[in-house]
């Protein structure tokens, strides 16, 4: 087989991405506001300048940096802050408005002054704010009486004067104590009481130190992004430390400890612990562990971290290999602190990497079990940079797909299932190169550039990795490289896709464009990133996925379904469109009467399993809660519409799992009806042998 050893897929290398960075998973990046900083130095200008610059030239859309998008940038710039408006005031908004269509205008001169300028009032309005949060979890509130909250950031106006903000912040107090005390499992209604008022005291009192932490590049990233992504949703800046990262998970591998972190209400927390890394070697940090301090190498002294940046405490933590790091960590079962010593080390990010697993399933006619291969794709990964200095063994989500292949008919695997659930994305190439995998040869996806003109990018190669039954999990956080995969597998009939109503419908192509090499010709230093939309992709059938995603062959009930996560959820997306079909073959695999058969014998275990009539019933109270607009601050109702359904918990957790992506094939009853299609599909197309027949 060894199809992708000998791959002479025609693209011409760049960094081209199709990774859905703006797929909404639940969690509000807040940033911190500007504190000491006197204005924008002259390199922010000439960052700003270049990107602009590039945007203007490059961008699909051909667009013009006018006053439209500069009204576009003054409104995504704001709800970025402050996206529930509880902070400025209306006639803060009212002021800074004046100068909303000047935006463009002082960006192309790479005067990026007017940011500074809404800092200042927002962090004024911030403290402002905070002092009155603090004020507030001193009273006494009455959770008896009926009073509702607007909870719809939408449905709100900014408020008009002193007074109004208080009444604003008086009932947003009471709900994050309802929230919290709904939370907490304590039978001592003081106790709950107590510990919810100094949750909150300890979140408002970090949060406003956060906000005077900010670092210039932060802000110009903030600013800049606002503009770029009012041209559509993917294109943003990223800097310097933003593009480390990036290629850090592109790449799979880093230097340093192997643990993921969160803040959360200035505290660092440890989150999980990665495999094989410095810190599951040593063994004394923890999950949920607290990280209070940091010093460096043997004597080094403890800096303090408490409240301090979630990256400036990564930079702390991160290093080269062999050097020694020493956390002050508060486990969470005992409350005194411990230094703990590890030793630095080069991470593999093994949970982000293609995984595989092998499941026995029901009988052949020779008693033997069924063999299903699981391959599971938390997103399309490769290094860039080792594959554009032609390494030979660079990292790459195809060439992990391949060796998976080639276990799986090593072991006389009857059908594979690719689990596309939660994929973000990544690079196009790898796209390509995966669906070659399955397919003999003939084009994967086709590209449509600003000038309309289409190109199509073909697997040239002949032979498959694996030849058999394929069936494909999709859901609705399923987006870019995942859906061209999809959509391709599809149209050729190649395999079943199922799972969700749809992808996401993230349609469109990513180049990403170093600052210091593309623009300001200076590789040395690392300005930051521009990644723009340069391209639309489109099925070989002429689809775009763009907006409408891949439908499932057979939707299986999820409420991930309903999520208000889609492409077509987002400011400024792109349209559908079409373009002409390409030629390709079409293959039997799949055919209109086998997925009638499929759905029927589907709806037929999902309409008499309790478990999916659990879900069910969870989509129809979600959907009852989804659209209001309000939330009732009486205790016993509030609570009690928590216990019948609390729509905030269902999407946290989906949300955090979709950011995670690294859990272990689970077998719950989603998954288990996954393979009960998968089974009878292989056992109609073993009984159909004619439609492979045809394929050889």
């Amino acid at each position: 087989m060894n199809k992708l050893r000998r791959s002479s897929t025609r693209i011409a290398f760049q960094a081209q991405l199709v990774f859905s960075f703006t797929l909404i998973l639940g969690v509000l990046v807040v940033w911190p506001a500007l504190a000491d900083l006197e204005g924008p130095s002259s390199k922010d200008g000439r960052v700003a300048r270049a990107v602009t610059v590039m945007i203007r030239h490059d961008h699909i859309s051909r667009h013009p940096l006018d006053d439209e998008i500069s009204a576009r940038c003054f409104k995504t710039f704001l709800k970025a802050l402050d996206p529930g408006r509880l902070y400025f005031y209306q006639s803060d908004v009212d002021e800074l408005a004046k100068s909303k269509t000047q935006i463009d205008d002082m960006l192309k001169r790479g005067d990026i002054s007017f940011a500074y300028d809404v800092f200042k009032i927002y962090l004024k309005r911030v403290d402002e704010r905070v002092a009155v949060a603090k004020e507030l979890l001193n009273v006494k509130h009455d959770f008896t009486i009926d009073e509702e909250m607007v909870n719809d950031p939408d449905g709100n106006d900014y408020a008009v004067d002193e007074q109004d903000a208080y009444e604003r912040w008086r009932k947003r107090i009471k709900y994050d104590l309802l929230v919290l005390k709904s939370q907490e499992k304590s039978k001592d209604e003081d106790i709950e009481v107590k510990k919810a008022l100094d949750k909150l005291r300890a979140r408002y009192r970090s949060f406003a130190l956060r906000m005077h932490q900010v670092s210039s590049d932060e802000l110009l990233e903030m600013y800049l992004t606002a503009m770029s992504t009012s041209f559509d949703p993917h294109t943003s800046y990223m800097s310097p430390r933003t593009l480390e990262n990036f290629r850090i998970q592109m790449r799979l591998e880093l230097e340093g400890i192997g643990a993921a972190l969160r803040s959360e209400d200035g505290e660092t927390i440890v989150t999980k612990i990665i495999p094989g890394g410095a810190a599951d070697r040593e063994g004394e940090l923890r999950a949920e562990d607290r990280v209070i301090g940091v010093a460096q190498g043997t004597n080094g002294e403890v800096v303090d971290v408490v409240n301090m940046k979630l990256s400036d405490v990564v930079n702390l933590i991160r290093g080269k290999k062999g050097t020694l790091v020493n956390l002050k960590v508060v486990h969470n079962d005992d409350p005194t602190p411990v230094l703990v010593a590890i030793e630095r080390d080069k991470i593999e990010l093994k949970d982000s990497e293609a995984r595989s697993e092998i499941f026995e399933e029901g009988k052949k006619p020779d008693g033997t079990p069924y063999r299903v291969g699981v391959v599971v794709l938390p997103s399309f990964y490769m290094d860039m940079a080792a594959a554009r200095l032609r390494k030979p063994d660079y990292k790459s989500t195809s060439r992990d797909v391949e060796r998976i292949l080639d276990d799986f008919r090593a072991k006389n695997v009857d059908a594979v299932v690719v689990d596309l659930r939660k994929d973000v994305g990544g690079a196009l190439e790898e796209a390509i190169k995966l669906t070659g995998l399955f397919i003999d040869r003939g084009p994967v996806v086709q590209v449509k550039n600003a000038d309309g003109e289409v190109e199509s990018y073909q697997d040239r190669d002949r032979g498959t990795a694996w030849d058999g039954p394929l069936v494909v999990m999709i859901d609705k956080f399923s987006a870019s490289a995942s859906e061209i995969f999809a959509g391709a597998i599809q149209d050729y009939g190649r395999g079943l896709v199922i799972g969700d109503r749809s992808t996401h419908g993230k349609g469109t192509v990513q180049s990403l464009k170093d600052l210091g090499w593309e623009f300001l010709r200076d590789p040395s230093k690392n300005f930051g990133a521009l990644k723009i939309t340069m391209q639309q992709f489109y099925r070989p059938n002429g689809d775009s996925t763009q907006n409408r995603g891949v439908l499932s062959d057979i939707e299986l009930p999820s409420l991930s379904t309903y999520y208000d996560v889609g492409e077509a959820d987002l400011d400024y997306a792109l349209a559908f469109d079409h373009v002409p079909e390409a030629e390709y073959p079409k293959l039997r695999f799949v055919t209109k009467k086998l997925i009638d058969e499929l759905r029927g014998r589907s709806e037929g275990r999902t309409r008499d399993s309790e478990e999916f009539k659990k879900s069910r019933d969870r989509i129809s109270k979600y959907l009852a809660q989804k659209n209001r607009k309000t939330v009732s601050l009486n205790e016993e109702k509030f609570l009690a519409e928590r216990r019948a359904f609390d729509v905030d918990e269902e999407k946290r957790k989906d949300f955090e799992e979709a950011e995670k992506n690294d859990s272990p094939i689970v077998r719950d009853f989603y998954f288990d009806e996954a393979l009960a299609i998968t089974l009878d599909y292989t056992k109609l197309l073993g009984a159909d042998s004619a439609n492979l027949a045809e394929q050889k």
